[in-house]
């Protein structure tokens, strides 16, 4: 089965939060509160997200997180790189030379369009469209790939 882990899932549901009041700065507590998660669990995602530069971190007092960049301009793609490292279906899809039979094997074209289109319908949504209700459909030119 083809599964992000929960800690990435975990990212979407923060971030989602932070996009919802974008100017403000969220302590990891408030955020864990707003997300209904627990507080070690969202600082443990908040720094991925602050290393991949997603979201800004701020000390003293008044610290916290806030977005880095708009809401709208953060792929889940972003989010899922951020947590996971590249993406990649197969060996062969992500980073090369890790597969023993890489130099013979004649589907890899195949795997690694598979993950073309997942990674482009990953691009296709914004971490603003996580917290609008309904859902946004993939655009044919991607469910026909």
């Amino acid at each position: 089965m083809l599964r992000v882990t929960k800690l990435t899932d975990y990212a979407t549901v923060v971030l989602a939060c932070l996009a919802k009041a974008p100017a403000r700065v969220h302590s990891a507590s408030e955020l864990a509160e707003l997300a209904g998660l627990e507080a070690p669990t969202v600082s443990k995602v908040l720094k991925p997200l602050a290393r991949a530069g997603l979201v800004e971190a701020f000390r003293g007092s008044q610290g916290g997180y806030r977005l880095a960049k708009p809401a709208r301009q953060i792929s889940l793609y972003a989010v899922v790189e951020a947590m996971e490292g590249r993406l990649g279906m197969t060996e062969c899809s992500g980073d090369h030379g890790q597969c023993e039979l890489e130099a013979t094997c004649g589907i890899q074209g195949h795997w690694q369009r598979i993950n073309d289109v997942i990674a482009d319908a990953l691009r296709a949504v914004s971490v603003a469209e996580l917290g609008q209700s309904g859902r946004k459909s993939i655009p044919l030119s991607l469910a026909k790939a």
